[in-house]
């Protein structure tokens, strides 16, 4: 099947499961065509199965803000009746879906029926999308996908609570590789970041509000006062300034080390002991899901679809949003002893390689067959 995946090409976990799919999707023999303003990070060598089309927005003085939906729209005509690509899957339902239901009715006028299928990540859900300002375009463009999906459980919840929607919601978590973890790396190199007698603890995000990244540094705080550690901080965003100012006033300054965005995660996870996910909401938990695979342990804050991944008592804990002393107190219990901790390690693999790609993947071409199949009926 030729497939077009609209999707945003950064660090984000959105951008990051659409890229994966689309390089899955390719090996099993599927043409894939990513349409977006800059080749996905994920995103390696092109090959004969996956192309890019970069979206250009000219500017015109007319605009204060320059139109991408527009540009996207008219992108996607033009790949879709270049290509005869047969089916668009879109991330995001703003501004993707929105662009991507425009991109269908221009095409009925040329006679092409293409279905699209959108998932639904989180912020275009429960921060973004029932703006106000956002809401109706929102319901709109979800109750105009031929297929929609969600990414848990308590995402397909959220948005049946925010919005009047009109189209069943389909289950299909995000996943992680496991054959890309079946070995060991031989240059962790773990005593670049910490001595021998140090527990590592890690955490990777787009340092947002919603990540509550303060919590992050005073649990790390209270777990190094009783034993010695190493906090590893990855990613880039608007609080990180502020943790390294609170890592200088707690004195922590020696002790916890800022890497900015990286395309090496798995190499700085291999040497982690424990990942800390503290955050306000989450629509599923994909960094937690990328620790657990590489064998940390997982302590996070207990909402949205997190417990549907971090599994309480076996892959780690959880926790009320906000509550640092029961966040630091259960981390502790994990990194005692070795034994424990090797236990929750072993655990947190295992129960990650439930989310195996090989048993997701399948679900996906499911729907996009369903769907495929059915295209002459939503035209309207």
């Amino acid at each position: 099947m030729k497939i077009a995946i609209v999707c945003y090409p950064t660090f984000g976990g959105s951008g990051v499961v659409a890229t994966e799919l689309g390089i899955a999707l390719a090996e099993r023999g599927h043409e894939v065509h990513f349409i977006t303003y800059k080749q996905p990070v994920r995103l390696g060598l092109l090959g004969n199965n996956i192309h890019f089309h970069e979206v250009h927005v000219p500017e015109y003085p007319l605009f204060h803000y320059q139109p991408y939906e527009l540009a996207l729209s008219s992108k996607l005509v033009d790949t879709i009746k270049m290509y005869d690509i047969e089916l668009l899957h879109v991330h995001y339902a703003i501004p993707h879906a929105y662009a991507g239901y425009m991109a269908k009715k221009m095409l009925q006028e040329y006679g092409i029926f293409i279905p699209m299928i959108t998932t639904l990540h989180g912020t275009d859900i429960t921060l973004v999308g029932k703006h106000p300002f956002y809401k109706p375009a929102v319901t709109f463009s979800i109750n105009k996908s031929d297929v929609v999906t969600s990414v848990s459980e308590a995402l397909k919840k959220s948005t049946l609570e925010i919005f009047d929607i009109e189209k069943e919601i389909e289950v299909i978590p995000n996943f992680v590789e496991k054959s890309k973890y079946s070995t060991e790396y031989t240059d962790c190199q773990r005593s670049l970041m910490a001595k021998d007698n140090e527990r590592i603890i890690t955490h990777i995000s787009n340092f947002r509000k919603v990540k509550r990244i303060p919590d992050v540094i005073r649990v790390f705080d209270r777990i190094q006062k009783k034993l010695p550690a190493k906090l590893i901080m990855v990613g880039e965003g608007p609080e990180k300034e502020r943790a390294e100012q609170m890592c200088d006033d707690l004195g922590l300054k020696e002790k916890v080390l800022f890497l900015g965005n990286s395309t090496e995660i798995d190499r700085i996870l291999c040497f982690s002991d424990l990942f800390l996910l503290p955050s306000e909401t989450e629509s599923f938990g994909l960094a937690a899901l990328e620790a657990m695979i590489n064998k940390v342990a997982v302590v996070s804050s207990n909402t949205g679809g997190i417990p549907e991944v971090n599994i309480d008592g076996v892959s780690g804990f959880l926790s009320d949003v906000g509550d640092v002393n029961d966040m630091a107190s259960k981390a502790l219990q994990i990194l005692g002893d070795t034994k424990t901790l090797e236990k929750f390690k072993q655990n947190a693999y295992n129960v990650a390689s439930k989310f195996d790609i090989v048993n997701i993947l399948p679900l996906y071409e499911e729907i996009y067959e369903k769907a495929y199949n059915s295209r002459f009926k939503n035209t309207v």
